[in-house]
């Protein structure tokens, strides 16, 4: 017998405006992008409700959301789930769960009730080889001009890494704002990385030049103190 052919996936790409939905949420009927102009946005989806590692995500990012509105960015959640079951879980979270001194956790940005699937497959969370009815933990970053910036995709067994992910924002807010790049492992504070010379005499002046503040390695490869 002939295989069935794989179901195909479709998903944005960096640098690609972010898929338009209208979506029914905990916090009521979000129209995206249009309620979150001028805005980042962290927009993850989860594999179900009350499931453990989603709650330690949920939990941690809950517990960020005010940092992360101070830096400009605000989350929304998604799983299929309905939006009882969502109500009931994020009770559940703030009335009995305790969690690495977490405790009384209210969850104040909207989760997305998905259950047809419209706005996970927009989005490419649901990835059929690791399950046909749940969604992937997918991670998008979207700009205030709401163009997919990053993605990161995680099993359906491993919790992310939300400092990672706040992370990844200041670093890419930072080089919107400044025109540089940041290296390897870099953390607010640490020397970033001038753009590489579009020319050889460019090149050759800019290994000559002595400046306050900017050192090189080599040509290609040259810093700006940020201490």
């Amino acid at each position: 017998m002939e295989e069935e052919p794989k179901q195909q996936m479709s998903m944005p790409l960096i640098g690609d405006d972010a898929p338009k939905f209208k979506a029914k949420t905990t916090m009521g009927e979000i129209n995206f992008p249009d309620d979150y102009k001028g805005k980042w946005v962290i927009f993850f989806s989860h594999p179900a409700d009350f499931t453990p590692v989603c709650t330690t995500e949920f939990m941690t990012f809950a517990s960020m959301q005010k940092e992360l509105k101070e830096l400009n960015c605000e989350l929304i959640g998604l799983s299929i789930d309905s939006i009882y079951a969502h109500i009931a879980w994020l009770r559940t979270i703030k009335e009995k769960i305790e969690y690495k001194g977490m405790k009384n956790v209210e969850i104040m940005f909207p989760v997305i009730e998905d259950l047809k699937m419209d706005i996970s497959k927009k989005f490419g969370m649901v990835q059929p080889n690791a399950s046909t009815t749940q969604a992937v933990r997918a991670v998008f970053l979207i700009d205030p001009k709401a163009k997919v910036r990053a993605m990161l995709y995680y099993p359906l067994s491993n919790g992310r890494n939300m400092q990672e992910i706040k992370r990844l924002l200041l670093a890419m807010q930072k080089s919107d704002k400044e025109q540089i790049a940041t290296p390897a492992n870099w953390q607010p504070g640490d020397d970033v990385i001038i753009p590489t010379p579009g020319s050889c005499g460019v090149a050759k002046a800019r290994m000559e030049k002595k400046e306050e503040g900017k050192y090189c390695l080599d040509w290609f490869m040259c810093f700006r103190k940020e201490k």
